[in-house]
C-alpha cells in the first residue's frame, strides 16, 4: 500500500508514522489526559484499515483527517486539539513553499498525479516539464490573486472544477475551429513571415501542418480542421500536373490520347495527395508545441461540405488516402506499425455513404476497417446532428467538434450566413453532481437548493474566466486573431466583440449524472423510473444557462466534460467529504458526462438509444462510445454499428484495444493488474511492465491516450464492460 505526499510523489504506506504523529500529540498534554500506548497502536491500526479500504491511494491530508477521527472517538480531546495545532503550524511553514516544491517533485518525476495528468504528454521529457512548471507557478498566481476565495475553495473541496487554471494568468481560452479556408485561400503570416496562397495540394498540406502548431501553442485546448477546405487544392495541383505531362510529351516530339493523359494525370495526382496526407499525419504526431505535446487536432471529414460534385470526387479521394493511411498506423522507436494518439478523426455518416450502393460506401467500409484497428474515426451522424443544431432560423446544421466533443452553438452571421469556422470557446467550469446528491443527505427539495447554489458558483467562476479574456489584444496571439485562424484584427485591436453575441461559446461542464441519480434513489439513470430526474438535472443546467446568456449576451453551453485527471480528483474528494457511498464513492473515479456507468452490463445497441436522448441537453459538447472486442474480422457488425449511429445518434464512438509489447513482440491486450494497492499495466505473455516498453493506445475521454493515467481512470479503464 502506498500514500500520496504533499509534493504527489508516492511512498510505501508506514503504520509507524502514524503512531509516532500521534504519541508527540500525546507527549504535549497532562499524563491524565493522554492516550495509552495500546489506544496509540489501535487509532493506528484503525488508520492503516481506513487507508486499506479507501479503494484508491490516500494523500497525507486524508490521513491526517483520519487520526484526528480517530483520536476524537476515543474521547481524547486534548490530546486531538493538540494534533490539529500542530497540523496547522505545520501547514502555515509548508504555504510558504508548496510551489517550489512542486516544481522540484516534478522535475525529479516523483509527482504522481502531475506524472499522469496528461495521458498525451510525457512528464520526463524537459518541454512538458517546463510547461507543468510554468503551470504551478500560473496556478499559484491564479488561485492566490486572480479568483475569488469561494471559487478556489470549491475548486480545492472538489465541489467544482476550474478547468486548465495554469493557463489562467495568461489571456487563452480553451479550443476552436480554424478558419483554415480563409488562411489557405487568402493567406496567412506565420513568425512574421508572410505565406501566400499555395499553389499544389501538398504544399497546402505542409502550410496547414504549420497553422496547427502555431494555434496549438497559442491557447490550450483540442482545435479543428476541415479537409474540405484542401479539397479545392487538388484540382490546382491537377492542373500543374497536366500542364507538365502535356510539356513532358511535347518536349519529346510524342503525341498521346487524351485518355491517356487522364490516367497519367491522375496517377501523379494520387501520388500528391498519398504525400500530403502523410506530411498532416507525420507532422502531427512528431510536432512538438510550447506545452510539450502534439497538436491535439481534429481532421473532419464530411463530404456534403464540397460545394460542387467535382470537389466531391477530390474530397473523397483525401477522406480515402486519410483512412488508408490512418489504418497503417506510425511506426514506433522498435520499427513496429502502433497506433497514434493524433491526428483524432471523425467521418460525418450522410446519405451518400451510409448504405450499401451508395456512391460513397466504399469510403464507409474503409472507415470501418480503420476503426476496427486504430480506433477512429469517429462518427457523426448528418442526419440526427442536423435535427439538433437548430440555428435561429430554424436550419439544421452538420458541423465538426473542436477537439475531441466541444461543440460550439449554431450561428448565423450579419449576412445570414451560418459561420462555423473562425468561431471558439472561452472556457470550461466542471459542477461535481454526485456531491450535490450526496449534499442533499436524499432530500429531493434541498438537492434542487444546493444545485441552484453550486450552479451559481459556477456562473461566477465562468464570468471570471470571460472577464479574464475581456481587453485581450490581438497582439496576444497574431495567428488567431490578427491572420485568419480566428479572426482578421488590426495590430492593438481587442478581442471583446469575439465574445459575446453567441459568436464564442463558454460551458458549464457536468460531471458524474449516473452518480448523482444513484445518490438520489439507489438506482442508475437508465432505470425507465429514474430516468426523468437526470433528464430534469440536464434539463435544469440548461434553462440556467439560457437565463445567464440572457443576463450577459454570452452563449453558455452545457458541455459534458471529458474528465481525465478530475475523475480521480472528484472521486477522492467524494470519499474525503462523505466518506465510501455504494455506488456513488466507492471506486477511485466518477462517470464522464452522462453516460452509462462503464461497468453495467447493457447493450451496444440500447446504450446508444438511451444515451441519444442527453445529446441535445448537452449541445455545448457530448460523445458517446460502445466497447468492443477485436473486430477486425467482423467488419459486418462494425457497419451495422456505424448504421444503427447514422438513425439515431448525433455523435458516438467505438473502443477497442491496440497494444504492442516492445519486449516480447505480443500485439493482443496488454492488461491491468493490482499490486500492492496499486493499479499496474502488465503484458500478458512476457510480464513487462516497464511502461516505456508497452504502446497501450486506449480512448478515455473521447480522445486517445497514449501516455498511461493516473489511478482513477486506470480504474476506469479496467471496469469497463463490452457491449458487443
Amino acid at each position: 500500500m502506498k500514500i500520496i505526499k504533499r509534493n504527489g510523489s508516492e511512498v510505501p504506506f508506514d503504520v509507524t508514522k502514524i503512531a509516532n504523529a500521534i504519541a508527540a500529540a500525546n507527549k504535549e498534554v497532562k499524563e491524565n489526559q493522554r492516550l495509552t500506548e495500546r489506544q496509540v497502536m489501535y487509532a493506528a491500526a484503525n488508520v492503516a484499515d481506513l487507508c486499506e479500504a479507501s479503494g484508491h491511494t490516500v494523500s497525507v491530508e486524508e490521513i491526517q483527517d483520519m487520526v484526528e477521527d480517530e483520536i476524537m472517538r476515543l474521547d481524547c480531546y486534548e490530546v486531538a486539539r493538540k494534533y490539529i495545532i500542530y497540523r496547522y503550524l505545520q501547514n502555515q511553514k509548508r504555504h510558504k513553499n508548496t510551489t517550489d516544491d512542486q516544481i522540484l517533485a516534478l522535475i525529479e518525476c516523483n509527482n504522481e498525479e502531475v506524472k499522469q495528468e496528461n495521458s498525451n504528454k510525457n512528464p520526463t521529457v524537459n518541454s512538458v516539464q517546463r510547461d507543468y512548471m510554468a503551470g504551478e507557478v500560473s496556478k499559484d498566481l491564479a488561485m492566490r490573486k486572480l479568483l475569488p476565495p469561494d471559487v478556489v475553495e470549491a475548486h480545492k473541496e472538489g465541489i467544482i472544477h476550474f478547468h486548465d487554471s495554469d493557463y489562467f494568468a495568461q489571456h487563452m481560452h480553451n479550443c476552436d475551429l480554424v478558419n483554415l479556408e480563409d488562411m489557405l485561400q487568402n493567406g496567412t503570416v506565420i513568425s512574421g513571415t508572410l505565406i501566400e496562397k499555395p499553389h499544389s495540394f501538398s504544399t497546402a498540406c505542409n502550410i496547414a501542418t504549420q497553422i496547427i502548431a502555431q494555434v496549438a501553442s497559442s491557447q490550450y485546448g483540442g482545435q479543428s480542421i476541415s479537409l474540405s477546405h484542401l479539397a479545392p487544392f487538388v484540382d490546382v495541383s491537377r492542373r500543374r500536373i497536366r500542364r507538365e505531362v502535356i510539356d513532358e510529351i511535347n518536349s519529346l516530339g510524342l503525341e498521346a490520347a487524351s485518355d491517356r493523359i487522364d490516367e497519367v494525370v491522375e496517377g501523379r495526382l494520387r501520388d500528391e495527395i498519398r504525400r500530403g496526407v502523410q506530411t498532416i499525419q507525420y507532422q502531427v504526431v512528431t510536432l512538438m508545441t510550447t506545452n510539450g505535446q502534439a497538436p491535439f487536432v481534429t481532421v473532419f471529414m464530411y463530404l456534403n461540405e464540397a460545394r460542387s460534385e467535382a470537389e466531391k470526387h477530390d474530397l473523397s479521394m483525401i477522406i480515402e488516402e486519410t483512412l488508408r493511411q490512418r489504418y497503417q498506423g506510425v511506426k514506433n522507436e522498435e520499427g513496429v506499425w502502433i497506433t497514434p494518439a493524433f491526428p483524432k478523426l471523425v467521418y460525418v455518416l450522410e446519405e451518400d455513404n451510409i448504405a450499401e450502393g451508395s456512391p460513397y460506401f466504399y469510403l464507409t467500409q474503409l472507415a470501418a476497417k480503420c476503426t476496427a484497428k486504430r480506433l477512429v474515426p469517429d462518427y457523426v451522424s448528418e442526419k440526427i446532428m442536423k435535427r439538433s443544431k437548430i440555428d435561429k432560423d430554424g436550419n439544421g446544421h452538420c458541423y465538426t467538434p473542436m477537439g475531441c466533443r466541444s461543440f460550439l452553438t449554431p450561428y448565423v452571421d450579419e449576412n445570414g450566413q451560418p459561420k462555423y469556422y473562425g468561431r471558439f470557446n472561452q472556457g470550461v467550469v466542471t459542477i461535481n453532481l454526485p456531491d450535490v446528491a450526496l449534499s442533499a443527505e436524499g432530500d429531493l427539495d434541498r438537492f434542487w437548493t444546493i444545485f441552484d447554489e453550486r450552479l451559481e458558483l459556477c456562473h461566477r467562476a465562468l464570468m471570471a474566466r470571460h472577464n479574464r479574456l475581456k481587453g485581450t489584444l490581438s497582439d496576444a496571439a497574431p495567428i488567431l486573431w490578427q491572420h485568419g485562424a480566428l479572426a482578421r484584427l488590426k495590430k492593438g485591436e481587442v478581442i471583446d466583440s469575439l465574445l459575446y453575441g453567441g459568436y464564442s461559446t463558454i460551458s458549464l461542464g457536468y460531471a458524474g449524472l449516473h452518480e448523482c441519480v444513484f445518490a438520489l434513489t439507489g438506482r442508475s439513470h437508465t432505470d425507465p423510473e429514474t430516468t426523468p430526474l437526470a433528464l430534469q438535472i440536464m434539463q435544469h443546467m440548461n434553462d440556467k444557462c439560457a437565463q445567464w446568456k440572457a443576463e450577459h449576451n454570452i452563449d453558455f453551453s452545457i458541455y459534458g466534460t471529458p474528465l481525465e485527471s478530475t475523475t480521480y480528483k472528484f472521486a477522492k474528494a467524494l470519499q474525503r467529504r462523505f466518506g465510501i457511498v455504494k455506488g456513488v464513492s466507492d471506486r477511485g473515479y466518477i462517470t464522464n458526462s452522462y453516460h452509462v456507468h462503464v461497468a453495467e452490463n447493457i447493450d451496444a445497441f440500447d446504450k446508444l438509444a438511451f444515451e441519444s436522448q442527453f445529446q441535445p441537453l448537452s449541445p455545448g459538447g457530448a460523445i458517446s462510445y460502445v466497447e468492443v472486442p477485436d473486430m477486425q474480422d467482423n467488419l459486418k457488425a462494425v457497419i451495422a454499428t456505424m448504421q444503427f449511429i447514422y438513425d439515431h445518434i448525433m455523435y458516438a464512438e467505438l473502443n477497442t484495444k491496440s497494444d504492442y509489447c516492445q519486449e516480447c513482440g505480443y500485439d493482443g491486450e496488454i492488461m491491468i493488474i493490482e499490486e500492492d494497492g496499486k493499479l499496474v499495466w502488465e503484458c500478458p505473455h512476457c510480464g513487462n511492465r516497464d511502461q516505456d516498453k508497452l504502446n497501450v493506445a486506449r480512448r478515455t475521454c473521447g480522445y486517445i491516450g497514449t501516455q498511461f493515467w493516473n489511478q482513477g481512470r486506470t480504474a476506469e479503464i479496467k471496469d469497463r464492460v463490452l457491449h458487443l
